[in-house]
């Protein structure tokens, strides 16, 4: 034992030397035992308040949303409902289309017009190639010039035929006149008399001959205004103002009598068709005040007049009502926006818009102000 003592003393001076940390004893490994937290517990209580005043917030706010949700249902509702006196019916913005087509079968030579341009009466769109109308028509013109030259000939040949008969009928009363002295005989006279016959025959057929070159320089120059128009009607033209919808045809193409070229909407009649029941179809005139209005221009009403009211009752179509207003026979107003203000406004026009039109069936409503017309139109 005297021995370990010393070891152990001798060792630790020796620990304490070299900084190593002491061996933890058995009671020293032992944890000693935690302390409950009440801070902790507390901040967990005051925590459970707010969570309850954020549930009560988001509540509140869900009533709130709900009923201007409501409101504004019933707002939108109210707003909808027209006043007596006044229909309406959805429908889609449309224009009559013109189709510019070939008069003849040609290749085109020409095309001044694309898609989406705006054209005026009378503009020119399109050419065909007329090379072959140019010289049957220079053709025709030079047998007018042969017709009228045959004219004047048998003209030249009726003066000298009528000379001629004015010449024997001057020796004719000579003759009769020595005759009748008796210094002439009677066969000199009937000589006389046959050479004035052959002279009235010779007029007459001279006369003919007149008008047969006329009629044949008549025809001549009805072959030249045949070739002239034809030459004409190759040049395609814009039969009214608007504006080209769709270009079918290109240069170099060859297309038969008939062929289509463009497609045109004629922005002078522009309308909106609407589906009304029984009850309010019948109370609707022509020439009735109405109202259009776009789904793209909600806020603007558009000036029309009734043009159009069916006599005979029909089922709407499918792309104007739903299936079970399908199912009912409506009759088809037309509401026609006046051409005048479509003049102004020619660059907006367009085609397919859907929408709604308001008709008048009571002359003595009154417009609401939603439907009241801007100043500037």
């Amino acid at each position: 034992m005297d021995q370990d003592n010393k070891t152990s003393s001798s060792a630790k001076p020796v620990a304490a030397e070299l900084n190593v940390p002491p061996t933890p004893t058995t009671r020293e490994l032992v944890p000693a035992p935690v302390s409950p937290r009440l801070p902790a517990v507390q901040s967990t209580a005051k925590r459970r308040p707010v969570r309850r005043w954020w549930i009560w917030a988001v509540l509140a706010l869900g009533v709130i949303g709900g009923g201007a949700g409501v409101y504004y249902y019933w707002w939108q509702h109210s707003q909808s409902q027209l006043p007596p006196g006044i229909a309406s019916g959805n429908g889609r913005i449309e224009a009559d289309e013109i189709n510019i087509d070939t008069k003849f079968a040609g290749r085109i030579a020409e095309i001044l017009a694309d898609e989406g341009d705006m054209v005026k009466a009378g503009q020119i769109v399109a050419r065909m190639d007329t090379r072959d109308l140019a010289a049957s028509l220079k053709k025709s013109e030079a047998q007018v010039q042969q017709a009228q030259r045959a004219v004047d000939e048998a003209n030249a040949n009726v003066a000298q035929q009528t000379s001629q008969v004015l010449l024997a009928q001057q020796e004719i009363d000579r003759a009769a006149a020595l005759v009748a002295k008796g210094f002439e005989t009677k066969e000199v006279l009937d000589q006389r008399k046959e050479q004035l016959d052959v002279a009235n025959a010779a007029l007459q057929a001279a006369q003919a001959r007149v008008i047969e070159f006329q009629h044949a320089l008549e025809a001549s120059t009805h072959d030249v205004e045949l070739y002239t128009v034809n030459i004409a009607d190759n040049t395609l033209v814009a039969p009214r103002e608007g504006r080209i919808q769709y270009r079918v045809a290109n240069i170099g193409e060859v297309l038969p009598a008939g062929g289509k070229v463009f497609t045109m909407l004629d922005i002078s009649y522009v309308y909106m068709d609407i589906y009304l029941p029984t009850a309010e179809a019948g109370k609707v005139k022509i020439g009735a005040d109405a109202r259009i209005v776009l789904d793209a221009y909600p806020k603007v009403a558009i000036l029309a007049k009734v043009s159009f009211v069916a006599t005979q009752a029909q089922f709407t179509p499918k792309a104007v009502e739903t299936k079970d207003e399908r199912d009912k026979l409506m009759f088809r107003i037309r509401v026609k926006i006046d051409p005048e203000r479509l003049r102004a406004r020619a660059d907006v026009v367009r085609s397919g818009l859907p929408g709604v039109a308001y008709v008048l069936t009571d002359p003595a409503a009154v417009w609401p102000a939603s439907l009241q017309a801007p100043a500037t139109q």
